[in-house]
């Protein structure tokens, strides 16, 4: 076998091999049809039967006790036979916000999206959020107080106490609704409920002391989730607890909640800071009044995870009413929405979005493209616009880079003299190649450092894509409807001009499915390459002439809009290079051999 087809078949292994290892890191996301998840993406379709709650006046499920250290915390099993009687439930009426509360316990346990649907379909359910328990996953919020001092812990309510409602009977923005519960030994208890125009809800609790003693109580907040939770999987992309602590961020992935010591799980915030549940576009949160000290507790109590607030201690004097107010965000992560609370004064909110590492870099390209789009008014040109603004940021780094590049295709036939010199001795061809890049003040390593910078900007703009609501079922033209998931033609089918389907995501014939766009981008790096030196190795030169079709099957997956951006950047880049170059007096030979041995940029 001669060392050419040696060559091929190592340059062939190696791009095959690239691509296994790429797929194992970075796998197609599954999807399966029906309702959604709490990621928004379907899920199977679930029934709701009835609610199954937690034993009454179980104290296990409330939060911790003024003076309980994480040794006494008490464990419980939720008792899945317990069904709860039937309870009243409270419309929920919002432009942004659709669903119920339910007056057993007073919960938050039935909210949906209007403007957020589980596919593309017109008539596709709504992005679901929050459930009850008796559906496949139950996930809700609720309020209430615990016993210190003066009080029984069956004097205060419960997530079994059946609230009357006293005033309203939809929840909308314009009108708040007020729960009551009458304990029969001296203490009324009311639940206001308030929603604005977006996703916050504010519920303000209060305690009316008929009992002729002072009464010591401590409100909380808590959401509940069941953890059996459909996520995306995905390494990249942090799913589970998010809370902020004085200033600090702090993310627990769902598969560590059950592995945190109370210590862990529990901070005791002096001022601002919040702590939820938070998903791939979705959240929900509950969130202090600014300046408000609390115990931040994250921890799992059976097959249930939960995140909880506990103020500080309110002493009710005989005869008085004291009150407690807080906030709880239950809806979409949305870029503009979330930043305009925390100018309203909740600290870091921001923060709840996963920015990543580069978060230097992706916040601004973030708001960036989030302008772009509201100039333009289409996410896909805000992409390829933004693609211009970064070359042009980092053109004279570029134009540096391309010049070298262009000095070394005119070094071209003397390197070609140099290999026919040194024959097989190695050592005197890389001596001569030095000489002769030093006598000619030609670094080889420039073309490097665009590339380097290009790596954290590609990922920046990858987190971007992959983790901003703003990208999800954004369409850019014809065919691709949603910029957030792969370009969903396909080869196979010759892009829709065949009757039969295209392959499932996940499956490995959607491996081979290229569709218009990576098909794109193969070329547009072959094209890119072609202006660039060939390696003087035969080996090297086989495996470079073979990346752009590795890279093509590799990005074929990803979003569209980061294939868009790749596609924007190289065709950019070899409109730079090219320009560049024959400023300096050569005329690159794009369709040169196609194994690389391209022949030496001629003068013009």
């Amino acid at each position: 076998m001669d060392d050419q087809n040696k060559n091929l078949i190592l340059a062939t292994a190696l791009s095959f091999l690239v691509i296994l290892v790429w797929f194992l890191l970075f796998p197609p996301p599954e999807s399966s049809p029906g309702a959604t998840g709490p990621d928004g993406q379907p899920v199977a379709e679930q029934e709701v039967q009835g609610d199954t709650l937690t034993p009454p006046g179980d104290p296990s499920l409330a939060p911790a006790s003024p003076d309980a250290t994480a040794a006494n915390t008490p464990e419980t099993e939720v008792d899945p036979d317990v069904t709860a009687p039937e309870a009243a439930r409270i419309s929920i009426d919002s432009p942004r916000v659709v669903g119920s509360i339910n007056t057993l316990g007073g919960r938050l346990d039935d909210l949906s999206l209007p403007g957020y649907r589980v596919t593309l379909d017109e008539d596709s359910d709504l992005v679901r959020l929050l459930s009850p328990t008796g559906a496949e996953s139950p996930y809700y919020a609720l309020h209430g107080w615990i016993a210190v001092d003066g009080a029984e812990t069956e004097d205060v309510p419960t997530d079994r106490t059946l609230w009357e409602i006293e005033e309203g009977e939809t929840l909308s923005p314009d009108s708040p609704v007020t729960l009551r519960w009458d304990n029969g030994q001296g203490l009324v208890f009311r639940k206001q409920i308030a929603v604005d125009d977006d996703y916050m809800f504010t519920v303000t609790q209060s305690v009316e002391n008929t009992t002729g003693e002072d009464v010591t109580l401590r409100p909380y907040g808590q959401i509940r989730r069941n953890n059996q939770i459909d996520t995306t999987n995905f390494f990249i992309l942090h799913e589970g607890i998010v809370r902020m602590s004085d200033g600090e961020l702090e993310e627990i992935d769902y598969d560590d909640i059950p592995d945190l010591s109370a210590e862990e799980g529990r901070i005791e915030v002096a001022e601002d800071g919040w702590v939820g549940f938070t998903d791939k576009y979705w959240m929900t949160t509950l969130i202090p009044e600014p300046g408000t000290a609390f115990r931040s507790v994250v921890r799992g109590v059976g097959d249930t995870y939960l995140a909880e607030s506990v103020y500080p201690s309110v002493t009710v004097e005989a005869g008085a009413t004291a009150s407690a107010e807080s906030q709880i965000f239950a809806g979409a992560k949305e870029w503009e929405t979330i930043r305009e609370y925390q100018q309203g004064g909740i600290d870091g909110f921001l923060d709840s979005i996963d920015w990543g590492w580069f978060f230097f870099l992706t916040k601004p390209i973030f708001a960036l493209l989030h302008w772009l789009n509201g100039v333009i008014g289409n996410m896909g040109w805000s992409i390829i616009v933004l693609t211009l603004i970064i070359k042009a940021i980092l053109f004279p780094l570029s134009y540096k880079s391309y010049t070298s590049m262009a000095k070394m295709k005119e070094l071209q036939p003397e390197m070609e003299k140099l290999k026919e010199r040194a024959g097989d001795d190695r050592e005197q061809l890389q001596k001569g190649m030095m000489e002769l890049y030093k006598k000619n003040k030609v670094n080889p390593a420039s073309g490097c450092l665009p590339i380097l910078l290009q790596i954290p900007i590609f990922f920046s703009l990858y987190k971007v894509i992959f983790v901003t609501l703003e990208l999800r079922h954004a369409p850019w033209i014809g065919w691709i409807r949603d910029l957030s998931a792969p370009d969903p033609s396909s080869i196979l089918n010759l892009f829709g001009l065949l009757p039969w389907a295209t392959p499932e995501p996940g499956s490995i014939f959607a491996i081979v499915s290229l569709g218009i766009l990576p098909i794109l981008l193969g070329i547009s790096m072959w094209l890119q390459q072609k202006l660039n030196p060939a390696p003087p190795d035969p080996t090297q030169r086989m495996i470079f002439a073979w990346m752009p079709w590795v890279f093509m099957f590799m990005l074929g997956t990803f979003a569209s809009g980061l294939v868009l951006y790749w596609i924007a950047n190289n065709t950019i880049t070899f409109i730079q290079q090219y320009a560049i170059m024959r400023s300096h007096g050569y005329k690159p030979d794009i369709l040169g051999n196609i194994r690389g041995k391209s022949p030496p940029a001629t003068k013009k």
